[in-house]
């Protein structure tokens, strides 16, 4: 007979925690429950510097609708989506065209222009409003993830620090909140506690080596003779994912030690951060010598779905680089340069025609992300349907930098609260805000309004809503 088992159990062992998706066991008897309610999970991905606008927005409206050429890598996960058009920023409608766009992107705020470290974003941004209202009721009030380290200096054509073009999460207007670029470290913040002494530390340190699965080894057998068959079968489907991107980050950790030996630079910054961080020490340039953006990316994108699959978090933003970032996507071939470079195309046809393969690129990982929740199980539904993921930017275009009618998908159905598979298109002028001010809801924040909003977005939940044709 199955055994019942709290939401908060988890698999223990020295040095490290792993929490567990949620299991049949974990539920109350269908007698007092006939639908068990999930938690709602929230996470932006954002993409630098606009995108190629001309080849972004779909063709008609409503459920008939037709993915245009940069979102077709959508297609599999098409009834899963809302594309929303003509939502925009206006408080980011002045000064800089990148950085005050990047920054006030979720606080729908004007940022206070700075060279130093006076850093001021107006407002708290919205994943954070989320994080101290519903934070508590997980083991991370949020996750922050990116692959590219914030960019230092000045950025002396626009007079502005470029710590803002590195930031959308703001958890206070002064302070921006560090994303996590490193895999391994992100990782281990998910599944290995922090050590309270440094005694304790000095234990944990013996384990680092050691995969967190074999650490929590005996208490998953244990925890396996309490439960049913289904969920056996769920709970090993889990761990082997665990399994799979602990295996995944060392063996890219073992190729950058062996491209980073050969570069003496390389090799005394190594030596410096020590054995197990220099793994990712440098997140840029591995992705510069070999090639990996890509599976750098996804690994990030793999452990945000983990922590929702766990609930170790329910709130989570990515960035797929910095505003004005020189990071080369020549790996896409055909003579691809730098994201912003290439976003500054002045309708030149080779570059716009880099820019929509740039853009392409980051939809492409978006629907990884989108597909990986969708497999996940979670009641008689799956994770995606207990989820708002966002991807978006904040401006259209690089080369005109302009915050209207951003580009903007929600993928998910929030609970049964969202009406996917539709493309929306408001009126002009629509804040962004209302897209923000719902999904708050969504989560469980009740507030009158956000920033600018002036209410809820209109027919997120109405499956027949087109808005204008």
């Amino acid at each position: 007979m199955t055994m019942k088992i709290t939401r908060r159990t988890m698999l223990k062992g020295l040095g490290a925690t792993l929490a567990l998706p949620v299991l049949e066991a974990m539920l109350p008897a269908a007698s007092t429950l006939s639908s068990p309610k999930f938690p709602v999970r929230m996470a932006h991905l954002y993409i630098p510097n606009g995108v190629q606008a001309d080849l972004w927005t779909p063709r008609g409206t409503g459920r008939d609708f037709e993915l245009s050429p940069t979102l077709s890598p959508l297609a599999g996960v098409k009834s899963e989506i809302l594309v929303l058009s003509e939502l925009w920023n206006a408080a980011s409608n002045i000064g800089d065209g990148h950085y005050v766009k990047t920054s006030g992107y979720l606080t729908s705020t004007t940022i206070t222009r700075t060279t130093g470290d006076e850093l001021n974003s107006n407002g708290v941004s919205m994943d954070q409003v989320a994080a101290k209202k519903i934070g508590i009721l997980t083991a991370l009030p949020s996750l922050e993830l990116g692959i590219e380290p914030p960019a230092t200096g000045v950025d002396t054509n626009v007079g502005y620090t470029q710590l803002y073009g590195a930031h959308i999460a703001w958890s206070q207007p002064t302070m921006p909140l560090a994303k996590e670029i490193n895999p391994k470290l992100a990782f281990d913040r998910i599944f290995r506690p922090k050590p309270a002494t440094s005694r304790e530390a000095a234990e944990l340190a013996a384990t680092r080596d050691r995969s967190v699965l074999d650490l929590v080894a005996g208490d998953a057998r244990r925890l396996q003779q309490k439960l049913g068959t289904q969920d056996r079968a769920k709970l090993d489907e889990y761990l082997e994912s665990v399994r799979a991107v602990e295996r995944r980050i060392e063996w890219d950790a073992k190729r950058q030690n062996e491209t980073a030996m050969s570069d003496p630079a390389a090799r005394a910054a190594i030596e410096d951060l020590g054995k197990r961080i220099d793994a990712y020490s440098d997140p840029a340039s591995l992705s510069e010598r070999t090639g990996n953006h890509t599976e750098h990316a996804r690994l990030m994108l793999d452990l945000m779905a983990l922590a929702f699959w766990t609930d170790t978090t329910r709130i989570s933003t990515f960035m797929f680089g910095n505003a004005v970032s020189s990071r080369s996507f020549a790996f896409l071939g055909g003579g691809v340069g730098s994201h912003h470079e290439t976003s500054h195309h002045e309708n030149n046809a080779a570059k716009l025609e880099s820019y929509q393969r740039i853009t392409q690129w980051h939809v492409e990982q978006y629907a990884y992300l989108i597909a990986k929740l969708r497999s996940i199980r979670e009641g008689t539904g799956t994770l995606l349907d207990q989820c708002m993921i966002t991807l978006g930017a904040g401006m259209r275009d690089g080369n005109a930098h302009s915050p209207k009618n951003l580009p903007i998908i929600l993928a998910g159905r929030g609970g049964g609260s969202i009406a996917t598979g539709r493309h929306v298109v408001h009126e002009k002028g629509t804040p962004l805000a209302n897209l923000w001010h719902s999904m708050l809801h969504r989560v469980g924040v009740s507030a009158d309004h956000f920033a600018d909003s002036t209410g809820e977005l209109k027919g997120i939940n109405d499956p027949d809503f087109a808005g204008i044709s």
